[in-house]
């Protein structure tokens, strides 16, 4: 019991501390694009509760890669270990798109926040392009002087007509390219919030089994967590298989690959659960191939 407790307490906070986390760096991520714009003007206001719709898979995910690690860590029993998280994974999904929602019905709110603005002097940087502004950078047609490598400095009065179209303002300095890994991590991640949104939107039941199933694979990974003596090499082998089922989830919740999926099996299953399905019978394989190997081991040792 005092194994359960703990693993129940670290899971807890981990997906609190994660969820909020989360959160934090999608405001942040607004604020810099906020600042970044260029000329000034007003922005849409971020919605609270579409931050903390895509902070929700987010922690799902790394509590439980995290609290397997645990697991194993404290060599703790391999039924005791699935039981508890997919049960915590059911019940803070579940309680956790039900509060988004009933947050939803409240409309919290940024208040749009003015870009940034600049007076006559600014110097903007892109690359190896520079741009100085002779007026206001709110003056969309302000005159200015372009500096491109291997060209004399150019002087545009009014950066209007056929030669100057090429000519835009950059952004602001500081911003820098996201790498793709990122890019591609964050998209996923977004339309993964954006099928448990739509299907809590639909019926409970939908929601339910799509969570129920997504817990189920991801618990049933905790070999992944056991296949060296270095805990922390396995954590990041469990990310990447994390990682794995992340695209997985992407990838049958297409509606090209779930039509195509519905017509192999004749429509002997819905379409709103075709994707459940396929996640709970590999979690189930995954799971009697971990008991499998575990007895056939002791089978060895005896």
């Amino acid at each position: 019991m005092k194994k359960l407790a703990r693993l129940t307490l670290f899971f807890s906070l981990c997906f609190v501390a994660l969820f909020i986390v989360s959160i934090l760096f999608g405001l942040l991520a607004y604020w810099i694009d906020m600042v970044r714009n260029i000329p000034a003007g007003a922005v849409e206001g971020v919605d609270a509760t579409e931050l903390a719709w895509k902070a929700l898979p987010v922690a799902l995910f790394l509590s439980i890669l995290l609290a397997l690690s645990y697991s194993v860590r404290r060599s703790m029993p391999v039924p005791l270990t699935l039981f508890c998280i997919i049960v915590l994974g059911c019940l803070f999904s579940g309680g956790g798109a039900l509060g988004i929602s009933r947050a939803g019905a409240l409309r919290p709110a940024l208040t749009p926040v003015s870009a940034v603005r600049g007076g006559p002097g600014l110097i903007l940087t892109q690359s190896d392009n520079a741009m100085i502004l002779l007026k206001e950078s709110g003056d969309i047609r302000g005159s200015r002087v372009v500096s491109i490598p291997g060209r004399p400095l150019i002087y545009q009065e009014a950066p209007i007509g056929p030669n100057n179209t090429i000519l835009k303002l950059p952004a602001l300095p500081f911003r820098n390219d996201v790498p793709w890994f990122i890019q591609s991590l964050t998209i996923d991640f977004s339309l993964c919030s954006a099928e448990l949104k739509s299907r809590l939107a639909e019926n409970w039941l939908s929601f339910a089994a799509y969570a129920f199933s997504l817990v189920l694979l991801l618990g049933s990974l905790r070999f992944v967590l056991e296949l060296s003596r270095w805990h922390l090499a396995n954590l990041f082998i469990g990310a990447l298989i994390f990682r794995s089922v992340l695209t997985l989830a992407t990838f049958l919740g297409a509606g090209e690959i779930n039509a195509l999926i519905v017509s192999f099996l004749n429509g002997k299953a819905p379409p709103v659960f075709v994707t459940p399905l396929i996640f709970s019978a590999l979690g189930v394989l995954i799971i009697f191939y971990t008991l499998l190997t575990r007895l056939a081991r002791r089978g060895r040792n005896g």
